[in-house]
């Protein structure tokens, strides 16, 4: 009974992770593959040819076996140093459209922004740790992606 509890004790838990990051940039909403006609049908007020901006919160998860000596999925130290590379650096106070080289030639709704902070994200983080990117646009509007 007591080898039981020990190895009840010994098994490898699961933890999730999440820290919070807000950033400011600013985007338009603007198709290459389509007419100015229906970039204005499809995005509105969103395609005004001066842009708009964001405020920004990101919401970056990671899964893992909680290590047993530090008590720890990962480091916060080191969430936060991959965090200020793959999203501040590049993305606070920028414009997404004409700063960052990955929007030349894709929209920059929140849903491509999602995805190029996990493209990037995967980059500098341990393997198959990052479990999920989640953006908040603004209070309304929240976007999730799971790399998939």
């Amino acid at each position: 009974m007591a080898e039981a509890a020990e190895r009840i004790g010994a098994a490898e838990r699961i933890g999730y992770i999440t820290r919070v990051q807000s950033f400011s940039a600013c985007h338009r909403l603007h198709s290459i593959h389509l007419s100015d006609e229906e970039n204005k049908k499809v995005y509105g007020k969103c395609n005004n040819p001066n842009g708009h901006g964001h405020n920004y919160k990101a919401e970056i998860t990671v899964r893992g076996k909680i290590d047993h000596v530090t008590g720890m999925v990962m480091n916060l130290t080191d969430l936060k140093r991959c965090i200020e590379e793959v999203i501040m650096d590049p993305l606070d106070h920028k414009n997404l459209d004409k700063d960052v080289p990955y929007f030349a030639n894709v929209v920059s709704t929140t849903e491509n922004l999602a995805v190029y902070i996990w493209d990037n994200m995967v980059k500098v983080l341990p393997p198959n740790l990052l479990y999920e990117v989640k953006i908040h646009e603004t209070d309304k509007n929240i976007v999730v992606y799971r790399g998939e």
